[in-house]
């Protein structure tokens, strides 16, 4: 193991922690788990180049973005162009990986949705949530939330009975979204975090909504959907996450509503309600225990 596949190891765990493999110096995309994601997952990546200056690049497809190294400062304008010829193959090598990720998790999510049946009512995530099923299939006992992108359907999510809920392996999430309802001209759109607030908001309030999945998606989806309806009024639906530092929920729907010109709400609580409650289907299931719906 040469020097600086050492260092290049060592800016690897300066981000991700302790790892216990040794980089390949081959120049070629290499996929590893980062240590506190799931067992099994590759989300993880890098890239490594010895001749010459050695230089590499990596990061996470989950996390976004990506950090270069380098052993050295380059010493004249040769090795300067050499170094941002690698940084622009790694962009490319990585592209094509996530590419080919995407195409294979929506090759398997058609297949799954094709050979689902429709959802019970009486799933006991839709019971919990008191929610209709709208659509979802099931397989085995897991619901399987469509997922679109520009019409296409390209990932999944997967319910399990206690509520458990894991994406296709390798499946896109950006800018996706799982609708309930049909868009009208001139009625309003609501965009929200997960699929059963917005099963919620459509069943009582009789909205067309865009569950996108979670609030780091908040803003992709309303972007991608605004730009697809650009005349649509849109509310973003947000959470209330009250007893989380910064609340990340409002913090996003806020963001959300001022990058597409819409408007923001959040659930009204009443003065008794619990602080734990965060969105506007566990608003909707309180009332109802209350005997306020």
């Amino acid at each position: 193991m040469t020097e600086a596949t050492i260092l290049f190891r060592d800016a690897l765990q300066s981000v991700y922690g302790p790892l216990d493999w040794i980089p390949e110096p081959d120049g070629e995309i290499h996929r590893f788990r980062v240590p506190e994601d799931k067992p099994g997952s590759l989300n993880g990546w890098y890239v490594l180049y010895l001749d010459g200056i050695a230089s590499g690049a990596f990061g996470s497809w989950k996390a976004g973005g990506a950090s270069t190294w380098c052993s050295r400062d380059p010493v004249d304008a040769r090795e300067a162009a050499q170094i941002r010829e690698r940084v622009e193959l790694a962009r490319r090598q990585r592209e094509a990986e996530q590419r080919q990720r995407h195409e294979r998790a929506a090759a398997k999510a058609n297949h799954l949705w094709r050979n689902a049946r429709r959802a019970s009512p009486e799933h006991p995530y839709l019971v919990a949530k008191g929610v209709r099923s709208y659509g979802l299939r099931q397989r085995g006992a897991e619901l399987l939330v469509p997922l679109y992108l520009d019409g296409r359907l390209v990932n999944l999510q997967r319910i399990a009975p206690d509520g458990g809920k894991r994406f296709l392996f390798g499946g896109r999430i950006k800018g996706t979204y799982s609708p309930l309802g049909i868009i009208q001209p001139g009625a309003v759109l609501c965009i929200c975090e997960g699929w059963a607030t917005g099963a919620s908001l459509h069943q009582h309030g009789g909205y067309a909504v865009a569950a996108a999945m979670n609030a780091g998606n908040l803003m992709p989806a309303a972007v991608g959907l605004r730009s697809r309806y650009p005349a649509q009024p849109i509310v973003v639906a947000g959470d209330d996450d009250r007893l989380t530092e910064g609340n990340p929920g409002r913090a996003a729907a806020n963001a959300a509503a001022a990058a597409v010109g819409g408007e923001v709400a959040f659930p009204d609580w009443p003065d008794n309600a619990p602080e734990s409650l965060t969105d506007f289907n566990d608003l909707a299931n309180w009332k109802l225990a209350n005997g306020q719906a």
